[in-house]
């Protein structure tokens, strides 16, 4: 998959348009969680994309109308002293959902074979055979009985300068910005190019990559609950 090839020009004409259809999935998404629940199906949702993607919004959109008793929010950062001393997957074990609850990722074990790669955090060995290794993660929570989603947010690299701009000149929002954000960004073919390799090495039938065109957040938030609540009633069509 090549991400020039998104049409990041996606949008909704008009706020209303937006509400309705928004409302109209997160209550599909209520009645879907509220199946899975009964039915005992775990649910792992991943979000991975650039610095000011959305990630933060789309998972806030996603989780506002649905039982806070059923969800966990998982946000990842650096690994920390003792995680270091372990398997880069071994932290992540204790953080999937129990049986019908669904747990949702804001970044997760792909960075190993993006931040780490690019970065060289890891060692050229390690994050290639990274792929194989969290394929074979992910295929054991979905023969387990669990459906995965895993969304890439995509925006432009002008898009997301005048995200930064924003950010940085917001005092509610500058504590989003750091020097990190800027360096990344100085990387951005770098990190295209461990994108789309991670695209096609971890795009399986059981834990699909869902990129999500990014540059107008209110059609990037909706067609994340749209994706998922059309997979789930798949997956009930499924066990049902």
């Amino acid at each position: 998959m090549k991400l020039h090839d998104l049409d990041l020009t996606k949008k909704y004409e008009s706020k209303k348009e937006y509400k309705e259809e928004l409302k109209q999935y997160q209550l599909e998404l209520l009645f879907m969680q509220r199946r899975f629940h009964q039915l005992g199906i775990p649910v792992i949702i991943v979000f991975e994309g650039w610095d000011a993607a959305g990630k933060g919004g789309a998972i806030r959109r996603l989780t506002e109308k649905i039982d806070a008793r059923g969800f966990q929010v998982h946000a990842i950062s650096a690994p920390n002293e003792v995680e270091r001393q372990y398997h880069y997957l071994w932290r992540f074990w204790n953080q999937l959902p129990a049986k019908g609850h669904m747990n949702i990722f804001d970044r997760s074990w792909y960075g190993r074979v993006l931040v780490e790669r690019v970065e060289k955090f890891a060692a050229r060995e390690e994050w290639k055979r990274a792929y194989d290794e969290i394929n074979q993660f992910e295929k054991l929570q979905a023969d387990d009985g669990a459906l995965i989603l895993k969304f890439w947010l995509h925006i432009s690299k002008d898009e997301q300068l005048a995200r930064f701009e924003e950010r940085k000149n917001n005092p509610f929002k500058n504590w989003k910005i750091t020097n990190e954000d800027w360096r990344n960004r100085e990387k951005w073919d770098k990190y295209v190019e461990a994108v789309e390799e991670m695209l096609d090495k971890t795009n399986t039938d059981y834990a699909p990559w869902i990129p999500v065109e990014g540059n107008y957040k209110w059609y990037a938030r909706v067609k994340v609950i749209k994706k998922i609540v059309k997979a789930m009633e798949e997956k009930l069509e499924q066990v049902q």
